[in-house]
């Protein structure tokens, strides 16, 4: 199973569709916040895809959670923002709040910096801002998980 990981769009929605063009055979899309709204400006390009959305610190009167646990075959994913866990001074907070959920992978955006990590049996990825061209790939095999940074 693909999931494409997209954060911070902040009204760039020509980027994601782009992405989203690219990676066909992707069935979820991930939205980290920061542009709840864009994947609304798609169209098509979202058809026939699960979507899932957390709010971020620029999505003013947002009704979406700060996070979200979300189950992709069989792996659980803690899906969040990050700025309720104060991502740009470390992942402390991201990581134990993950773990606590039992989850395989930790999911953040916020800093626009693209990063991926493997922590005590964590998978943590930060997609970078889509807004930039740079998004994130999360790839759920029989072999094993594999995270990937990509640009548009």
């Amino acid at each position: 199973m693909r999931i494409l990981v997209f954060s911070d769009s902040h009204g760039n929605s020509r980027c994601m569709s782009e992405a989203l063009y690219s990676n066909p055979n992707a069935e979820m899309i991930i939205h980290l916040g920061d542009g709840e709204r864009d994947l609304n400006d798609i169209g098509d390009a979202v058809a026939g895809r699960k979507i899932i959305q957390v709010c971020g610190n620029c999505d003013l009167y947002s009704l979406l959670p700060t996070n979200e646990l979300v189950t992709a075959d069989g792996v659980k994913i803690f899906c969040t923002h990050g700025f309720a866990e104060q991502v740009k001074s470390g992942n402390s907070v991201l990581i134990s709040k993950a773990k606590e959920a039992g989850a395989r992978i930790a999911l953040y955006g916020h800093t626009h910096k693209a990063v991926t990590d493997y922590r005590d049996g964590l998978y943590i990825m930060n997609p970078g801002s889509i807004r930039s061209g740079d998004y994130g790939a999360i790839d759920i095999t029989e072999k094993g998980i594999y995270l990937s940074l990509l640009e548009v």
